[in-house]
């Protein structure tokens, strides 16, 4: 098994895929009109405070103003016992900010549909070994570094980094890194956040930017600390040459396995990536049993169903159904991570009665769900059949970057019936018949709807002629949509 990086770099994006044992895993993508904000760091103005909802909207330089919750501002740290972590209190929003307040505030989720981005002051700056955390006075340490000699090696290191500014969170990847390395982190951290505070004397307006996430393909080496990388393959000598430098500074190990991808066959093409690209934008996935999933996004939530499909089994039906079920916990992991999808999920999996199957499905579910390198938390079934989880969103799914509303159906994902629309087209007529003094109406409308209008519809559209002793002439309009149409006067 290997795990490669392909980086394919445009003037308009940057697609960053992983590829484990020739399988992609993850895609993440950055669209130049509309620019990852997570991570970014403003210096902000209250501009609302809504008492009624506990919160606030911050001007941070977008279109939208950030929404800022108050279990999202941190408690002044002369308020706090020294060393006390629990940062954040149950205090009234008011008593936190006024309208008019500058403050600064990260981006912790990216603006999505109509709502803005959500901002917190709990501000974090990550690098490959250390988390920043200004105005705290703590260490802390991640707890997938088991050892507690470990653990005790590393906090004293950083204790002797603590300063006024900040303190600091010990990453996964610091297990059995230098002091040498470790000091050198903490004082790139700690000048990071020097020179932000010095920017707020000049960010104002649509300059309030103190401090910017790196770009993407920076961003997801440093991240990945998890995973052993074999090889990095990008498309842009540019990006190559700053790849080889971020690597040489931070990641010494990624020496030699960063190569510029020069060959005329596109990248993404060695591993048929487009077409799997493509297959994460439809409703269906089919699993290689002959059942399917069917996944589907809202705004509030993610439904995932499952379905036997054309799957009939061996054996009984109770374990014909546990078998589809086993095998399409694998494909909704796989498909989570891929496709990044956050927020409230629903899984809907084939009715089960044996408990014991119930169980072994969950676990598996589990298991699959703890390689997310995504925080995710999961609730057994309940009594309807259904399991619901969380998968913790802050970027956008790949279907809300590459997607957009259909200009026929506005989101709904079904357009009125020809007949339908034939009914309103009746309707409107007599409507207008009843406002204006006219001989003729003129009708126009979509193809489908003209040829229903003439076949179909036609015996109730001579009636309405008979009723209003009017003439009605059918227009089809090739460039109409399907529910559009157009009632005129003669």
């Amino acid at each position: 098994m290997s795990v490669e990086l392909l980086m394919n770099v445009t003037a308009n994006e940057t697609r960053v895929a992983l590829i484990d044992d020739n399988i992609l895993q993850e895609l993440h993508v950055e669209m130049a009109t509309t620019k990852n904000v997570v991570g970014n760091v403003y210096n902000g103005k209250v501009v609302r405070v809504l008492r009624g909802m506990q919160a606030a909207f911050v001007d941070i330089g977008l279109k939208k103003a950030a929404f800022l919750q108050a279990s999202d501002i941190v408690v002044p740290r002369k308020n706090r016992p020294k060393n006390d972590k629990n940062k954040f209190e149950n205090t009234d929003i008011s008593d936190l900010v006024c309208a008019g307040q500058e403050i600064i505030v990260q981006v912790v989720k990216e603006p999505i549909n109509e709502k803005g981005a959500r901002v917190s002051t709990d501000i974090t700056i990550a690098s490959r070994y250390l988390v920043f955390v200004p105005n705290s006075t703590y260490v802390a340490v991640s707890q997938r570094i088991e050892s507690a000699i470990e653990r005790n090696r590393l906090t004293s290191i950083m204790q002797c980094n603590l300063s006024d500014l900040g303190g600091f969170i010990i990453r996964t990847a610091a297990q059995m890194a230098s002091e040498e390395e470790l000091n050198q982190d903490a004082v790139f951290l700690q000048s990071l956040w020097t020179n932000a505070l010095k920017k707020t004397v000049q960010a104002v307006n649509e300059n309030r930017l103190l401090y910017g996430e790196l770009m993407l393909p920076l961003q997801i080496l440093r991240d990945l600390y998890d995973i052993k990388i074999d090889r990095i393959r990008i498309d842009s000598r540019t990006v190559h040459d700053a790849l080889l430098t971020f690597t040489k500074t931070f990641i010494p190990e990624l020496n030699g396995k960063v190569d510029y991808y020069s060959s005329k066959q596109r990248i993404f093409d060695l591993y048929h990536i487009e077409n799997e690209i493509a297959r994460t934008l439809e409703r269906k996935v089919h699993l290689k049993s002959g059942g399917y999933i069917v996944i589907d996004q809202t705004e509030a939530m993610t439904t995932i169903d499952i379905n036997t499909g054309s799957f009939v089994g061996r054996g009984n039906v109770e374990e014909t159904i546990f078998n589809i079920n086993i095998e399409a916990t694998k494909t909704i992991a796989h498909q989570l991570r891929l496709r990044n999808i956050g927020g409230i999920i629903i899984l809907d999996f084939i009715n089960m009665k044996s408990i014991a199957h119930k169980r072994r499905v969950f676990i598996t579910l589990e298991d699959l769900l703890a390689k997310d390198r995504i925080k995710t938390h999961l609730h057994d079934f309940s009594p309807l059949g259904l399991i619901e989880m969380t998968r913790k969103r802050t970027h956008h799914s790949l279907e809300q970057i590459f997607c957009e509303k259909c200009p026929q159906c506005q989101g709904r994902g079904l357009v009125k019936s020809a007949s339908t629309v034939c009914s309103e087209v009746l309707r409107e007529i007599l409507r207008v018949n009843n406002q204006f003094s006219c001989d003729k109406f003129n009708v126009y409308t979509s193809t489908a709807v003209a040829t229903m209008l003439q076949s179909n519809e036609y015996e109730h559209l001579q009636k309405l002629i008979l009723s209003i002793s009017k003439d009605v002439m059918i227009f089809a309009e090739p460039l109409y949509l399907h529910e559009q149409f157009d009632v005129v006067v003669s």
